[in-house]
Formats: structure tokens, C-alpha cells, sequence
């Protein structure tokens, strides 16, 4: 799926490990990833997450979409840092899945925490 995600691409994302309803990803921080107050925008950590949430519920070729998604921030990331996001199923049902994905930097200190409900949709990724 990565190969097909050109945003993930863009963002510097590499797949580090993939198994059944789990990934873990990286991604290094670059300039172009700094807001206002030299710390990573939240919208790039949160992008992180939600590429990892992407990669994990759609490696089956179930396709599945974002229904409800939420972050915690935990500790600034900054300028070349190496963030690493892990993706694991907590729940599985018929039409939802939710994944908990904790992003750390390289000193595996927590950075933030997301929670992310998808909904399966009957399609098949290879199909869409």
C-alpha cells in the first residue's frame, strides 16, 4: 500500500515491520516539517499516525476508512528527530477495528498517543 500512498512517500514514511492488523513505521523530521515555534506541526505527527493506522487495517486487503480518530500530544518532536509510529488492533469487529498507535522519537520517548476507529467497507484494496 505504501508503494501506491504518495503523500506517505512524500513524507519521508519506510515501512519497518508489517504482520496481520500491524505496522511500524518511521518517518525523519525535516525543515520543512517545523511550524512557528521550531517544534513538528502537529498535523505532520498526526499524518504519521494516520498513515500507520492506514498501513495496519488495509494489509489484510480488507479496505478500510477513518471513521473516528483522536490524539494525544505528549512531548514536542523537533528538527532531526526519527519518529516512529506503531500500529496494534485492540478491537476487531464485523464492519469497525480500533488501533492504538504510539509515536516515539529516537530516544523511544512517547511523543503522542492516537486512537483510530476504521470502518471496513466490503471492497478489497486491490480492487480500489
Amino acid at each position: 500500500m505504501l508503494n501506491q500512498d504518495e503523500f506517505s512517500k512524500w513524507m519521508g514514511i519506510k515501512l519497518l515491520e508489517i504482520r496481520e492488523k500491524y505496522c511500524k513505521i518511521e518517518m525523519p523530521v525535516k525543515k520543512e516539517m517545523i511550524n512557528g515555534l521550531k517544534t513538528v506541526h502537529g498535523g505532520v505527527t498526526f499524518s504519521l499516525a494516520d498513515s500507520a493506522l492506514a498501513f495496519s487495517s488495509n494489509n489484510t486487503n480488507d479496505a478500510s476508512v477513518a471513521l473516528h480518530c483522536a490524539m494525544n500530544f505528549t512531548k514536542a518532536a523537533k528538527l532531526g528527530d526519527v519518529l516512529t509510529a506503531e500500529s496494534i488492533l485492540i478491537s476487531d469487529t464485523r464492519k469497525t477495528g480500533i488501533y492504538d498507535i504510539s509515536i516515539k522519537n529516537q530516544d523511544g520517548i512517547l511523543v503522542a498517543s492516537f486512537r483510530g476507529t476504521v470502518y471496513k467497507i466490503d471492497k478489497k484494496v486491490t480492487d480500489l
